[in-house]
């Protein structure tokens, strides 16, 4: 595979030449390289750009547009030097690579048709309904210290019953990544955590320690902090989750749309029992 990673000089951009001042402005349109009478436009060089690496796409336009429009031309070149010489198995890759790029097309097409803050809306007050259609759950918030030996846990142990301020021992000694929070772990559920955590919490009073206590992880201290009954979370908080599921079922509905009209006949009878390979 060429790459445009052969040159990345700073290049005046097609935008803005010195001494251009009559030029018209520039489109997708405009012509930036021509390959043997195949003309390669902006309009390729901005697609090419948006198939590169993150990092790359940030970079400006001028320090990109040469190497990119020199990747074009080397795959036109490319291109050109096999044109009319495939063989059948790379006419059928060809064929359906071209299918599996339209199909995805129409598919995207449809998924973005679909999501509008109505049909946000709409489908975050279904949410709500079947949620508060639910038995409420218990929910906690808890902090903790976790510690490699049960000897560490219980010299902090001693610390927090002679006054010690719980936040700042967890930033101090705790080993994980909630210690910059103060060994904060939010809300959760039940189910969320190991057993013997969860066991722990469900029996505790809010402002109380416990431990030290064994998981698979190490050893912890744990403060239960609030606790209260499940609600349905909002909209902010599930948007994300609700525009994937639109995109799913606007994709599943097109499907059987596209399908459903289509004049379709099958005959994979003509081949079975075994399919010859593409030559």
């Amino acid at each position: 595979m060429v790459s445009f990673l052969r040159a990345l000089p700073a290049v005046a951009l097609v935008f803005g030449l010195a001494g251009t001042a009559t030029a018209q402005e520039p489109g997708p349109e405009t012509v930036v390289a021509n390959v043997n009478g195949v003309e390669i436009t902006l309009g390729h060089v901005l697609q090419a750009r948006t198939s590169l690496p993150e990092q790359f796409q940030q970079m400006p336009m001028e320090s990109l547009l040469e190497p990119l429009v020199n990747q074009l031309i080397d795959q036109t070149a490319l291109m050109q030097s096999v044109d009319g010489t495939l063989t059948t198995a790379e006419e059928v890759a060809l064929e359906n690579g071209r299918r599996d790029f339209m199909a995805n097309t129409a598919l995207t097409r449809a998924a973005e048709a679909a999501v509008s803050e109505e049909a946000i809306a709409e489908a975050y007050a279904a949410f709500v309904t079947e949620f508060d259609g639910r038995e409420p759950t218990p929910e906690f918030n808890a902090s903790h210290i976790i510690v490699e030996t049960e000897e560490e846990a219980q010299a902090l142990r001693t610390q927090l019953d002679e006054g010690a301020d719980f936040a700042e021992l967890a930033r101090e000694n705790s080993t994980d990544g909630a210690a910059a929070n103060g060994g904060s772990l939010g809300w959760f559920g039940m189910g969320a955590m190991v057993p013997e955590f969860e066991d722990a919490v469900i029996d505790m009073e809010v402002g109380e320690v416990a431990g030290p206590l064994q998981t698979q992880f190490g050893w912890h201290l744990v403060i239960l902090n609030d606790t209260r009954m499940s609600t349905a979370p909002e909209l902010e908080d599930v948007r994300d989750a609700l525009v994937q599921n639109i995109q799913r079922e606007a994709v599943e509905a097109e499907i059987a749309r596209v399908t459903e009209t289509a004049e379709i006949t099958r005959n994979l009878d003509a081949i079975a029992p075994e399919a010859p390979e593409a030559e």
